[in-house]
């Protein structure tokens, strides 16, 4: 909104309205809206949560040291939802399509957390959405978000190639494989934020993290002269995803204020749902498919600490971890909560670090 205002409409009229065409000073904006917003609206949001009675049901199984818990208000995923979207309407060019794409994505997966929220929180229904049934319609959306970059893809010179990070030039060609693999990506890291979020503050820390180091990316290749400099793959109008990501990263800090330890309010499936599949979606759009896995790597783990656990369990009736994911077997272990979520906070950091490392490498 601002960029049509200021910049297309006024900028005649008063010359400084001109910062209003570099995506720094958008983004710069983006990130300190929502952060406002989301700190603003915490406390009356924590309120109405209290007083409509959606709370947490700590499971009985869990670390002793959860049971004070029980109670605390959830679905604070709404809150960041519309501390970043308020941001983005206000700060993103709406003629990208990139942005369309992201927004229709916090929409339709937000939508889906949210009712999965309401049938365990509102309805008293435990189990909420089926297992089965949010992946089929997480599916669903993945699916259509795959044919779209696949015959619309974000640079047409290289289509269903895969990047290979560290290594300069190397790309691998999926083919139509390529549509599964962004509906694995998609779906994978939408669930795999989704398993994160168990720890006071743990998970949107690394939303943040993930979040900024993408949108760093994002501008890298939008801007073509960066993008061959650093042998990444150009891509058209991505820089703009770039103002979305900061809005995130904003929204995200003003949840923290909250989230932290000992935590008023938790996310719950309404925000972790959409906030990984942006990530995902984020990481298609730029053609750096693969650096997420390492970006996002703390997602990773606990998503296949879940998986090992099942499977193992289903075929021994024996467990790998103390209990799934990954937080809770150091937490088990005799960890404090507080020092597992920052040790994850540090190797998230590392693993950022180690992704940027990989532009040099090449």
């Amino acid at each position: 909104m601002f960029y049509y205002l200021f910049y297309d409409l006024l900028r005649e009229f008063f010359t400084p309205f001109n910062v209003f065409q570099y995506i720094t000073f958008r983004a710069c904006g983006a990130v300190l809206t929502s952060l406002v917003i989301s700190i603003t609206l915490g406390p009356f949001f924590i309120r109405k949560m209290k007083a409509l009675k959606i709370h947490q049901t700590i499971r009985s199984d869990g670390p002793a040291s959860h049971k004070s818990k029980n109670g605390t208000p959830t679905m604070g995923g709404l809150l960041i939802l519309a501390s970043m979207l308020i941001s983005v309407l206000l700060w993103a060019r709406l003629d990208n399509r990139f942005i369309l794409l992201l927004l229709f994505a916090v929409l339709y997966l937000g939508f889906l957390g949210f009712y999965d929220d309401y049938l365990k929180l509102i309805k008293n229904n435990s189990k909420g959405i089926s297992i089965r049934g949010k992946l089929l319609w997480q599916t669903f959306f993945a699916l259509c978000v795959a044919l779209f970059v696949f015959f619309f893809p974000p640079n047409a010179a290289y289509g269903a190639l895969v990047n290979i990070p560290f290594l300069k030039e190397v790309f691998v060609n999926l083919s139509y494989l390529y549509i599964v693999f962004v509906m694995v990506e998609i779906v994978g890291s939408s669930n795999a934020v989704n398993l994160t979020d168990g720890l006071d503050g743990l998970a949107i820390v690394c939303i943040v993290i993930v979040s900024f180091s993408l949108a760093l990316f994002a501008y890298f290749a939008g801007h073509i002269e960066v993008a061959n400099y650093l042998k990444i793959v150009p891509v058209s109008g991505a820089a703009e995803i770039c103002v979305f990501l900061f809005a995130i990263v904003g929204a995200g800090l003003g949840f923290l204020w909250f989230n932290s330890h000992p935590a008023e309010i938790f996310m719950g499936d309404t925000g972790s749902l959409f906030l990984g599949g942006v990530l995902g979606m984020s990481a298609v759009f730029i053609k750096q498919e693969l650096i997420l896995i390492l970006l996002g790597g703390i997602f990773v783990v606990e998503a296949i600490s879940v998986l090992i656990q099942i499977v193992f369990f289903k075929r021994t009736k024996k467990r790998v971890f103390r209990m799934a994911p990954l937080h809770h077997h150091y937490e088990l272990g005799g960890l404090s909560e507080t020092k597992v979520t920052i040790r994850f906070w540090i190797v998230g950091i590392i693993l950022a670090i180690l992704s940027f490392v990989s532009l040099k490498l090449r």
